[in-house]
């Protein structure tokens, strides 16, 4: 299954550039992604310093001093405040989550940029076909815990357990946060959690019946009928089927 006819196409040209989706952006060196983001999952700034891994200024100097040489990940090892694997770790996370949702059947147009690379750098590049593969893998994931998409853009409703019911440690976090307004986009980020991550969660609570499912929108009622359309003679145009008759038998 191919995600990205573009995606693909890039990668057997060796394209070095970003891009551009409805709802993110991959970048891409020699064909290879070395770095996503989307609006719907949480950057990795927010995944380090909401998770606690590493003081907001210690992320912030990393960017003013070496985001111009777009080596703020090298940055970042070099002067210990994380480890060369931790980051690979971190980074490689947050390449697939963003990806997941850049990656999104989109209505508009999808383009691509030569040559435009991002301030963070290059870390661990992954082959096109391995973000496909992945993208795919979790998209059968989540519909098979629970096949209901209402969940992951409304607001997250937390319903009484029964009695004996109890969740994990992670679970009871984002019911704790959630309060029927935010969303599981505003979860991800609360809590400094990957989105698709606090995606499976959320399918698995409803699945349990402790997040309520969004009901489906009612479609508009169609609009009233012009008064003149009940004028109109439900007699058919005898001469017009006459004129379509004749047509037919002179084209056999």
């Amino acid at each position: 299954m191919t995600v990205s006819p573009m995606l693909v196409r890039l990668a057997a040209e060796r394209a070095t550039g970003a891009l551009l989706r409805d709802q993110g952006t991959l970048y891409l060196v020699d064909g290879r992604v070395v770095h996503a983001e989307s609006p719907a999952a949480p950057g990795l700034d927010v995944l380090l310093t909401a998770g606690g891994r590493l003081p907001r200024d210690g992320w912030d100097e990393a960017v003013n001093r070496a985001g111009a040489r777009r080596e703020v990940g090298r940055f970042l090892v070099a002067s210990g405040r994380l480890g060369g694997g931790e980051l690979e770790i971190c980074h490689l996370g947050a390449v697939f989550d963003a990806a997941f949702f850049a990656l999104a059947p989109a209505s508009g147009p999808t383009r691509f940029r030569y040559g435009v690379g991002h301030w963070f750098g290059s870390v661990r590049p992954v082959s096109a076909a391995a973000v496909e593969r992945e993208t795919v893998r979790r998209r059968e994931l989540l519909d098979s815990v629970w096949p209901y998409p209402a969940v992951d853009a409304g607001p997250v409703l937390p319903r009484p357990a029964e009695p004996g019911r109890t969740v994990g440690r992670r679970q009871r976090a984002l019911l704790a946060a959630a309060d029927g307004v935010r969303t599981p986009a505003d979860l991800a980020r609360l809590l400094g959690r990957p989105a698709f991550h606090t995606l499976l969660d959320v399918r698995r609570l409803a699945a349990a019946g402790l997040v309520a499912t969004p009901l489906d929108p009612v479609p508009a009622e169609p609009p009233p009928l012009p008064s003149w359309v009940g004028e109109v003679t439900t007699d058919p145009d005898i001469a017009l089927l006459r004129r379509l008759r004749d047509a037919l038998e002179a084209s056999l």
